[in-house]
């Protein structure tokens, strides 16, 4: 996922970094490298501490991809800390850079990982990067015994990664619900 994430960065980074005179052109391509990484690692982080409605979500395109998404607004404060950080940028320098890249890198990604145009990348894969491969067992479990508990949340015949990612983002019940649907709770 790194690379389609360095790839959206150079892609998106042109407002936002390259012709943004607060950032010295020297160091165009070391704050386009630090935004990825910290965006990476920002994803990452929110899935380390439970974050995981928020980033669903994001993910599931029930949320708008804007500075109102909580998402976002993590991201960008983790951005705009580390460029001020490493290169000295300002606050309000920093954050046009992270303004400006976050919501179409998010939406970029999402984008391709819903495409199925795009071969060897989709949300699941996604998903996997950001939790660190960690997510592959419950979903393992989901994907095999889900339509046997009533997890079939679309109605398609198949339990997978937007089943799990609507019972996760659904108002009743949330993660506990689907856990307990699946271990045969109520």
């Amino acid at each position: 996922m790194f690379e389609q994430l360095t790839e959206l960065v150079k892609q998106f980074g042109g407002d936002a970094v390259v012709n943004n005179p607060a950032v010295p052109n020297e160091q165009n391509e070391a704050v386009m490298e630090e935004a990825g990484g910290s965006i990476l690692s920002g994803l990452k982080d929110m899935v380390a501490s439970g974050n995981i409605g928020d980033l669903a979500g994001l993910l599931s395109g029930k949320t708008p991809i804007d500075m109102n998404n909580p998402v976002v607004q993590e991201l960008t404060g983790k951005v705009t800390g580390n460029l001020g950080e490493k290169f000295g940028l300002s606050s309000e320098a920093a954050g046009s850079v992270a303004g400006g890249l976050i919501p179409q890198i998010l939406g970029g990604l999402i984008n391709k990982a819903k495409d199925p145009n795009q071969p060897g990348f989709n949300i699941t894969d996604l998903i996997s990067s950001i939790s660190g491969g960690n997510g592959g067992g419950l979903m393992d479990a989901v994907t095999k015994y889900g339509g046997q508990f009533g997890l079939d949340q679309d109605g398609d015949g198949q339990v997978g990664m937007s089943d799990a990612i609507s019972a996760v983002t659904k108002k009743s019940g949330g993660l506990g619900g689907l856990l307990g649907k699946l271990f045969g709770g109520k």
